[in-house]
C-alpha cells in the first residue's frame, strides 16, 4: 500500500512540475560541442513564449522571435540586437537556418527578442559551441 501512495506522489509531483514549463530557448540542432561541416543546419526552439514577427507590435509581451549571435555573448535585457554578419535575425519567426561558418572553434548564442529585437537577456539565451572540420 505504502508503494502505491508513493507512486501517486511521483504521478501528482510529475503532473505538478511540467505544468508549470519553465521559459527558456534551445537549440535542437547542432548539439553543444559538435563536429560540423562549413555549411551547418541549425534547429532553434523556444518553450513557454510564442514566435510572433518582428517589426509588428503586440500586446502579448510573451511574443518574440530568436537571433544567432555568431561568436558572440548574449545581450542585455532590453538592448536591441544589431544586425550584422556576426548578429543574424529570424525576424519572420523561422526556427530553422542555414549557417556558414570558418573552419575552428565557434560559439553560438541563440537569443529570444521582442518584435523590435529588443533582448530578454539571459533568460532567454542559450551558448553552444561547435567545432567546424
Amino acid at each position: 500500500m505504502n508503494l502505491m501512495i508513493s507512486s501517486l506522489c511521483f504521478i501528482t509531483a510529475t503532473l505538478s512540475s511540467s505544468a508549470f514549463a519553465a521559459e527558456g530557448v534551445s537549440f535542437l540542432e547542432p548539439k553543444d560541442h559538435a563536429v560540423v561541416g562549413t555549411k551547418l543546419h541549425v534547429k532553434m526552439a523556444i518553450e513557454g513564449r510564442k514566435i510572433c514577427e518582428a517589426g509588428k507590435e503586440t500586446a502579448d509581451k510573451t511574443c518574440g522571435h530568436h537571433h544567432i549571435l555568431v561568436d558572440s555573448k548574449s545581450i542585455p535585457e532590453g538592448q536591441a540586437v544589431i544586425n550584422d554578419a556576426t548578429h543574424l535575425h529570424y525576424g519572420k519567426g523561422q526556427t530553422e537556418a542555414e549557417l556558414t561558418l570558418t573552419p575552428g572553434k565557434h560559439t553560438l548564442t541563440l537569443q529570444f527578442a521582442d518584435f523590435a529585437h529588443r533582448s530578454y537577456g539571459d533568460k532567454l539565451s542559450k551558448t553552444i559551441e561547435v567545432d567546424v572540420k
